[in-house]
């Protein structure tokens, strides 16, 4: 094998008429291509894909191998080496392939060689019928980072979305939010990221130019699209697939400590992180979490990772309480003891909370957040589990609370990870199970029955 050399095409090529079609391995059709037209065909799409930084091989023989530093497939591009043989047929072997990837990875930046120009990935193609299928891979556009995903988390919005309840998961579609992954290829306006990377992303996609981006308030966006939802008016499909491309203002750099499947976790810790956030407080306040299922959980580290003092968790399940004892909270309480305000008033100076997290969404709940706060006292509303409540108006109008609701994150994810970096928020214990694509039907299923003790299950798509 002789020289490598760096081309960069700029101008667009088209595909002509060739005699001979060569099956590449993994799939997808080669033409040999007329010196200098570089172009690939894709039976996935059908599209033409034009490759502009193209690795080459010259061979003894003359003619040359190509393989594209952001393409996909082993090799779907070739041109003929000698101008006076443009009918010549193409030729290679894996080897010859793999040393030219392998040589131009350092300065090219590639990260592994694709196999096909499909992807796995979990379809919901009816309401509670998931299947892993192949799909066409997404497309890397000019702004966009392709991710190979290590690790994306079932979130209680994807349960809800697989019986039809919520009316966000209209099928066809790939679900999944809470994703982290590794850096495959980036778009030509990207200059940030590179492959290798190891990253996460935001589950929203805001537009950047409303009144509401502009004002920094992201997470308000009208013209918002979350990852893995289809709610009639769009369809975004999400990471529960091999591979997934977003745009870059939504991805964020990991450091090495972090793991893939805790960095999955970012998105939700920002939905707590975001709440104790918007809640006015002083160092040393208290604070009553109502509700500590996996976001109530995350609260519970959050308001104590802000400096509140006491913290109070309050939920059904005796063995969530112990965990929220584990990961910090001061006292727990079963939200069906009859003493409950009482004893909450008792664990903060006869006063009530400064402060209540309602991490459910439910008129109980919603009811015991606002008793157990003081007065002039803020009531924050996270949980969205029911659409509409009843609210004890009086209560909140002759005591003065302030009542705010919360809604995702707006740019937390950098702070996320740095108190997840430093311990201050630990995701393990929340983890129940790490799981393989294939066996995330079967899953999904035992989160939809409830099964005891079951919390978050975090999917892996490269195990298959």
């Amino acid at each position: 094998m002789s020289r490598l050399f760096l081309v960069l095409y700029s101008s667009i090529g088209f595909l002509l008429a060739f005699a001979t079609e060569i099956t590449p391995p993994g799939g997808g059709v080669m033409h040999p291509v007329r010196r200098g037209t570089p172009v690939a065909s894709r039976k996935a799409s059908s599209k033409l894909v034009v490759y502009r930084w193209i690795w080459c091989l010259q061979r003894q023989n003359g003619l040359t191998l190509l393989i594209s530093v952001q393409g996909r497939g082993p090799l779907l591009s070739g041109q003929v080496g000698s101008p006076d043989d443009p009918a010549s047929q193409f030729s290679y072997n894996r080897a010859e392939i793999e040393f030219l990837f392998n040589a131009g990875r350092s300065d090219a930046g590639a990260s592994y060689l694709p196999e096909s120009p499909f992807v796995k990935a979990l379809m919901l193609s009816e309401y509670k019928q998931l299947e892993v299928t192949e799909v066409p891979d997404p497309e890397c556009g000019p702004n966009d980072i392709l991710v190979k995903v290590a690790a994306c988390g079932i979130c209680g919005s994807d349960i809800h979305g697989y019986d039809g309840s919520s009316g966000r998961r209209i099928p066809p579609l790939i679900m999944g939010h809470e994703a982290a992954g590794e850096v495959v290829a980036v778009g030509e306006h990207v200059s940030d990221f590179s492959p290798g990377m190891r990253v996460t992303f935001d589950s929203m996609v805001s537009c950047g130019v409303c009144d509401f981006c502009r004002k920094g308030h992201r997470n308000l966006c009208d013209q918002r699209r979350v990852l893995g939802v289809s709610c009639g008016e769009y369809r975004r499909h999400g990471a529960f697939a091999e591979l997934i491309a977003v745009p870059q203002h939504i991805v964020y750099r990991l450091p090495d400590s972090l793991s893939y499947e805790h960095a999955a976790l970012v998105e939700a810790v920002s939905v707590a992180v975001h709440a104790v956030n918007r809640t006015p407080h002083e160092l040393g306040d208290s604070a009553v979490v109502v509700g500590t299922g996996m976001i109530g959980l995350l609260v519970v580290q959050a308001l104590k990772a802000a400096g509140f003092g006491k913290v109070v968790a309050v939920d059904l399940a005796e063995e969530k309480l112990k965990v929220a004892a584990d990961l910090g909270a001061d006292e727990t309480y079963l939200g069906n003891d009859p003493e409950l305000i009482e004893k909450i008033y008792a664990a903060t100076d006869g006063k009530g909370a400064n402060v209540a997290m309602e991490v459910v969404g439910a008129t109980p709940t919603v009811k015991t957040a606002i008793e157990a706060v003081r007065k002039g006292g803020t009531v924050t509303l996270v949980g969205n589990l029911s659409p509409n409540v009843e609210l004890p108006l009086q209560s909140v109008v002759t005591r003065e609370l302030n009542l705010l609701g919360t809604c995702g994150c707006n740019g937390e994810y950098p702070e996320c990870i740095s108190l997840m970096e430093q311990g201050l928020i630990n995701v393990e214990p929340l983890i129940s199970q790490k799981i393989a694509l294939s066996d995330a039907p079967s899953w999904f299923e035992r989160l939809y029955e409830g099964e005891a003790g079951l919390m978050k299950v975090v999917v892996q798509p490269q195990l298959g």
